[in-house]
C-alpha cells in the first residue's frame, strides 16, 4: 500500500479528511458500516427471478432473461466513469446518498411496476445503485489516516458480509417457515435501504478528495495557522500542524486579506482544473500498467469478473429453469448465504498462506480458472437442483479466493492514491466484456440464447481463461529458471 506519495497522503488524511473538525475515526467508520449493514439486508434479493416471472408481474422468461437483466449491464458500465469522477469532485457524501436514493427508488418501482418497461427502468436504477458502490469503498479514506486504511476497510466490507449473509437467511427463513410472500420480503428490503439512506445523512463531509479537491499538506497547514492567528492562537507547537521548510515565526505569515483571497482562488482553480485532473490519471494509468505483475493479475481480474458477474446475474434463472419455483420449494436464499460464509473462510484462509505468487501465480489461477469453469459446466449439463446449488457455491468460493489473492497482489505495487483508479479501471474492462457478452449472447437483439446454452458459453470463456493463463504462467516460469542457471554457473560455489 505504501508508495511515494503514501507518506504525504498519511501526513494531511486525518486532519484534512474531516474537515478540521477534529472527528475521530470511529464514528463515521461505525456510520458507514451501518449504513453498509441495512443496504445489504434485502431478503428478497435472491427470489427476483422468481418474483418477476411469478404474480403479479407475469413476465416470461425471455422477457426476464433477454430484455430485462441486460439493462443492468449496460447502465453500470455506461454509469461508471462518470460515477468515479462525480464522486471524487463531489467529495464522496453525495455519491453515498445517491446510492442509498437509487436502491430506494429500484425497490419501490420493484413493489409497484408492472409491464416490461417499467421493470427495465427499474433496471436502469439497480445499475446506478451499483455503480456508485465506489463512494462506500472510498469514503472512509477521506476521513481516516492512511495507517488505519487496513482496519476500516475489513470493518466496512464485513459489515456487507453479514448484512448480505442476515437478509438470504431471513429471507429464506421467512419464505420457508413463516410462509412469507415476495411481495413481503420486497417491503422489508426497501425498509431497510431507507435505514441506510437516512443513517448516511449523519456522515460528516470530507473536506478533501484524492483528486479534484487535493489540497497539499503544506498549504493546508498554512492556511490553519492563517485562521489560529486571526484567533489570536498560537500554534507554533501544535501536533497537527506542519511547518514548510523556511517558515517563520506566526508574526511573519502574511495576514492582508488579498493574500488570502488569492489563495483561495488559487484553490479553487485547482479543484476545477478536470484537464489537468484527467492527465494525472491517465499518466497514474500508464505507470500503473507499466508492471508485469499488475498487468497480469488486473487482466485475470478483468476477464473472470466479467464471467462472474454473468454467472450470478443469471444463476437464479438457470435455477427456475432446472427446477421451476411454482411447484416445489426452492432454497436460493440458503445457498446464497453459505456460498457468502464460505467463502469469506476461503478468503481468510488464503490470508495465511505463504507462497510465492510472483512465480506460481498464473499457473494457481489457470488451474483455479479450470476449475471454476468445471463448476459452471456442471451446473448446465445436471439438471439437479442440488448439484446445481453445490457447484455454485463452489464457484463462489473459489472466485472470492481467487479475486482477493489478485487484490492483495494488485495492492502491494500501488501507492494508495491509486487504489480507486486501478480498480476502477478493471472493473469497466470487465463490464465492457461483459456488454459485449451480454449484447451477442443474452440480448434479444442478439443471439437471444436459452440459459443453458448461455452457461455452457460461460463455462468454455473460463476454460479460455484458463488455457491463456497456462500457457503465460508456463513460460514465465521457464524463462525464470533461465535466467537462474546462468547465475548459478557464475557463482563461486560451482568453480
Amino acid at each position: 500500500m505504501a508508495g511515494p506519495r503514501g507518506d504525504r497522503l498519511a501526513g494531511r488524511s486525518a486532519r484534512a479528511g474531516s474537515g478540521g473538525g477534529g472527528c475521530c475515526w470511529a464514528l463515521p467508520t461505525a456510520l458507514l458500516c451501518a449504513y453498509g449493514f441495512f443496504c445489504s439486508v434485502r431478503p428478497s434479493e435472491p427470489f427476483l427471478t422468481r418474483y418477476l416471472l411469478g404474480p403479479p408481474k407475469n413476465l416470461t422468461e425471455s422477457q426476464v432473461f433477454n430484455e430485462i437483466y441486460p439493462v443492468w449491464t449496460y447502465s453500470y458500465l455506461a454509469l461508471l466513469f462518470p460515477v468515479f469522477l462525480a464522486t471524487d469532485y463531489l467529495r464522496y457524501k453525495p455519491v453515498v446518498l445517491l446510492q442509498g436514493l437509487s436502491l430506494i427508488v429500484t425497490w419501490f418501482m420493484l413493489l409497484y411496476a408492472e409491464g416490461l418497461r417499467p421493470i427495465q427502468f427499474l433496471e436502469f436504477f439497480y445499475g446506478m445503485g451499483t455503480a456508485t458502490d465506489i463512494a462506500y469503498y472510498s469514503y472512509i479514506y477521506s476521513v481516516v489516516d492512511v495507517n488505519l486504511y487496513q482496519k476500516v476497510t475489513s470493518y466496512c466490507r464485513s459489515a456487507t458480509l453479514v448484512g448480505y449473509t442476515v437478509g438470504s437467511l431471513s429471507g429464506q427463513v421467512l419464505v420457508s417457515v413463516a410462509g412469507w410472500s415476495l411481495f413481503s420480503l420486497n417491503v422489508i428490503s426497501l425498509t431497510s435501504i431507507s435505514i441506510a439512506f437516512g443513517t448516511a445523512w449523519f456522515l460528516p463531509m470530507p473536506q478533501k478528495s484524492l483528486f479534484f479537491h487535493h489540497v497539499p499538506s503544506q498549504q493546508l497547514g498554512w492556511e490553519m495557522k492563517v485562521m489560529d492567528c486571526k484567533n489570536g492562537s498560537a500554534v507554533q507547537d501544535h501536533p497537527d500542524v506542519q511547518r514548510a521548510p523556511g517558515w517563520e515565526d506566526e508574526t511573519k505569515v502574511p495576514l492582508n486579506r488579498e493574500g488570502h483571497s488569492a489563495e483561495k482562488q488559487s484553490l479553487q482553480e485547482q479543484k476545477v482544473d478536470i484537464i489537468k485532473v484527467l492527465k494525472d490519471l491517465w499518466q497514474d494509468f500508464l505507470q500503473c500498467y507499466s508492471s508485469q505483475t499488475m498487468f497480469c493479475w488486473s487482466v485475470w481480474w478483468a476477464l473472470s469478473t466479467c464471467g462472474y458477474f454473468q454467472v450470478i446475474n443469471y444463476a437464479q434463472g438457470l435455477w427456475e429453469m432446472v427446477l421451476p419455483s411454482h411447484s416445489t420449494e426452492i432454497y436460493n436464499g440458503a445457498v446464497e448465504a453459505a456460498s457468502t460464509l464460505l467463502g469469506a473462510v476461503a478468503v481468510f484462509v488464503v490470508g495465511h498462506i505463504k507462497t510465492s505468487w510472483a512465480m506460481w501465480g498464473e499457473v494457481a489461477l489457470a488451474l483455479f480458472s479450470f476449475l471454476i469453469a468445471a463448476a459452471v459446466y456442471i451446473m448446465d449439463t445436471v439438471r439437479n437442483i442440488w448439484v446445481c446449488y453445490a457447484s455454485y457455491v463452489v464457484f463462489r468460493i473459489i472466485y472470492m479466493l481467487l479475486i482477493t489473492i489478485a487484490t492483495f497482489q494488485i495492492a502491494t505495487n500501488l501507492s494508495v492514491e491509486r487504489y480507486a483508479l486501478v480498480f476502477g479501471v478493471n472493473t469497466f474492462i470487465a463490464l465492457a466484456l461483459q456488454t459485449l457478452l451480454t449484447l451477442i449472447v443474452v440480448d434479444a437483439s442478439g443471439l437471444g440464447l436459452d440459459i443453458f446454452t448461455q452457461f455452457m458459453i460461460y463455462a468454455s470463456y473460463f476454460v479460455a481463461i484458463s488455457l491463456v493463463f497456462l500457457g503465460s504462467g508456463i513460460y514465465s516460469i521457464t524463462r525464470a529458471y533461465r535466467r537462474q542457471e546462468p547465475m548459478q554457473s557464475r557463482s563461486p560455489e560451482s568453480q
